[in-house]
């Protein structure tokens, strides 16, 4: 899966003392991706937009 058009993004909740966070994008076509920040180069989990907004929408404290 070719991800180097993603644009990644951080939650503004993750703050600036890096920490563990994790990547998201969500502009590809068909695909969100999701990668470790502190290891940008690393291996990335791909999702079905569906699949990912299931996910979302049990994450705890998300509002």
């Amino acid at each position: 899966m070719n991800l180097s058009n993603a644009r990644w993004k951080k939650s503004t909740r993750s703050g600036t003392s890096g920490g563990d966070c994790v990547e998201v994008a969500d502009n590809l076509s068909g695909i969100v991706g999701v990668r470790d920040s502190k290891d940008p180069t690393g291996p990335a989990l791909v999702f079905g937009p569906g699949a990912w907004r299931a996910f979302v929408a049990q994450v705890p404290g998300r509002d």
